[in-house]
């Protein structure tokens, strides 16, 4: 069931989201050669405590930190370790989420560690773009499908593929919510969208292969063939007027 939101619980989330794109960016700053994928997850839960919120990942379904910290081919929920140390030419996924009264919000982002490839740079230029093209067609009357088709066409008309095991989610009261957003689809399928839904939109582009395997602590998913991969997310709220992204 789609749980729709009222204009009090969207103001929450906007304000919780305003906390969480600071700290997302906070966190990016320090992803640097030499630093460790676990000090970046005290730095975030320590600045998510302060603003008196929850790290929402923290816990659930008995994930074990704050943040996820995805290097290279890792896609997604690869766990912070003291002997994950970036170094050089790093691309790192920053995947973080809050409770804020009772509301949450999810973000993504990944960013060079140090100089990087034109390859690696170019991953993330299109993974980022894909994801604005997304968000375009987030207005009441689209429908999901409207919002997959367009990240997986950018995607592949640029010679990359989407991973499409893994999606994002409507989140607000739960830290995921139906409806699933996938990264492929077909325009005009899906759910429609309707003010008051909240939804995080988060595209996973890979260079080579979309499938997926999964570590042995059941947690961290990489590309099957080892190749780089980018992760871009946003909260965003349906509203009368169109669109109104969360955790900006």
């Amino acid at each position: 069931m789609i749980i729709i939101k009222t204009g009090k619980e969207i103001e929450i989330m906007k304000k919780g989201g305003h906390h969480l794109a600071e700290i997302v960016k906070e966190v990016s700053l320090k992803a640097r050669p030499d630093i460790s994928t676990a000090e970046l997850n005290e730095l975030a839960e320590a600045m998510i405590t302060r603003i008196g919120a929850r790290p929402s990942f923290k816990g659930y379904k008995g994930y074990p930190a704050a943040i996820c910290a995805s290097v290279n081919d890792e896609i997604v929920h690869s766990i912070p370790s003291e002997e994950k140390i970036l170094k050089n030419g790093d691309i790192l996924g920053l995947d973080i989420g809050l409770e804020y009264e009772g509301m949450y919000t999810d973000m993504a982002v990944t960013v060079p560690v140090g100089k990087i490839s034109k390859q690696a740079k170019r991953l993330i230029n299109v993974t980022k773009k894909a994801l604005e093209l997304g968000l375009r067609e987030v207005k009441p009357g689209k429908q999901i499908g409207d919002i997959s088709y367009a990240i997986q066409n950018y995607a592949e008309a640029n010679g990359y593929n989407v991973v499409r095991c893994l999606v994002g989610h409507g989140v607000g009261k739960e830290v995921h919510e139906e409806p699933k957003i996938p990264n492929y689809g077909e325009s005009g399928t899906g759910p429609i969208l309707e003010p008051g839904m909240a939804i995080a939109i988060e595209p996973m582009v890979t260079i080579g292969s979309s499938e997926v395997i999964t570590d042995d602590d059941g947690w961290t998913a990489r590309t099957e063939d080892g190749s780089l991969a980018a992760h871009f997310e946003v909260t965003v709220a349906i509203t009368r007027e169109g669109r109104l992204v969360i955790t900006k």
